[in-house]
């Protein structure tokens, strides 16, 4: 599903991780840094939620704003009833709209938004969304501390919290439009494959994208997927031409990017909710800003996977959402 926008924009990003984005590639871009998992709290998942916290502060602080100037937040996690979430909008205390799309939370965040900023219905909207390693390994693999060993193909959960917030006033970055992804399930099971879980919902969700919008895939300087790492990378490129017909020249994945894959250990990259946020929100809109790039297409990743049904022997359904952005002069 096609959406056309002429009047939304993304006035500024706030992004806050944890020690291993900290010592990545990407260091630099990132508005604050904890060189801990605790952050001062005492859980992980009560950690997860002050970056969320945090990411909030700094973009309306960067603003001059504050959460009187807010009319709506949406936002989503990974942990169970989106707690993080939830304990975040309550400090914010405007009106929520909590979402869960995996790890595909934060494009579809930026499409509810824009959605009732295009309309009318409201003017100003704080996008969130946050995850943190330890937090999902222990809810959804095993905690960290029993040292299960990983396959080549499973991904590092990155940690951190990141937040956008949009509305009708004129910034660097327009969002043109966006495509809303349907699930995609092709029966795959392995908890620990994400990339190939989900590398199928994105090659459709870019495909529609460009099909419906009536463009080529050079169209975009950059097409840049959510967290599909080395392997879920490829494995989208290869789906993505023989079903479609389609070479993308100029893609990468947040995945490959986030971390160095060289000297850290994080198997196939980076993945989670955070993931392709940290990326765009810094290094990509950086580019963006200074007219290095000046239309990107966004494509969130997410596996639709819980604890009960995999257990189950229960396939992992996926999706993907897409958001075009413009570098406005």
């Amino acid at each position: 599903m096609l959406f056309k926008y002429n009047n939304v924009y993304i006035n500024g990003t706030g992004t806050v991780t944890g020690p291993y984005e900290a010592n990545g590639p990407l260091s630099k871009y990132f508005d604050k840094s904890y060189q801990d998992l605790y952050f001062g709290m005492p859980t992980w998942e009560q950690a997860e939620s002050k970056l969320m916290i945090d990411s909030i502060d700094i973009v309306l602080s960067k603003l001059g704003l504050t959460k009187f100037n807010v009319d709506m937040m949406i936002s989503g996690d990974l942990l169970n009833q989106i707690s993080s979430s939830n304990y975040a909008a309550k400090d914010v205390n405007v009106p929520f709209v909590g979402i869960f799309a995996a790890c595909a939370t934060s494009t579809l965040s930026l499409i509810l938004a824009a959605n009732m900023i295009e309309a009318g219905q409201v003017n100003t909207v704080l996008c969130s969304t946050s995850s943190h390693n330890n937090a999902a390994e222990k809810q959804f693999r095993y905690p960290v501390e029993y040292g299960a060993p990983k396959k080549n193909a499973s991904t590092f959960t990155s940690t951190g919290g990141a937040t956008a917030f949009l509305s009708t006033k004129k910034s660097n970055i327009k969002i043109e439009s966006a495509t809303m992804g349907t699930i995609i399930d092709l029966d795959m099971k392995d908890p620990n494959n994400m990339g190939a879980v989900m590398a199928p919902a994105a090659a459709e969700t870019i495909y529609k994208h460009l099909k419906d919008t009536g463009r080529n895939p050079d169209y975009y300087d950059l097409i840049l997927t959510g967290d599909l790492g080395v392997y879920g990378k490829e494995i989208m490129k290869e789906y993505l031409l023989n079903e479609y017909g389609l070479t993308l020249n100029k893609y990468e994945d947040s995945g490959t990017l986030l971390y160095d894959l060289k000297k850290q250990p994080v198997k196939a990259g980076a993945s989670g909710p955070v993931c392709l946020p940290l990326v765009s929100y810094g290094y990509i809109f950086d580019l963006m800003k200074r007219k290095k790039l000046k239309k990107v297409l966004l494509v969130a990743t997410g596996a639709l996977m819980s604890q009960s049904m995999t257990n189950q022997k229960l396939s992992i359904p996926a999706i993907a959402h897409a958001v075009s952005l413009e570098a406005i002069r």
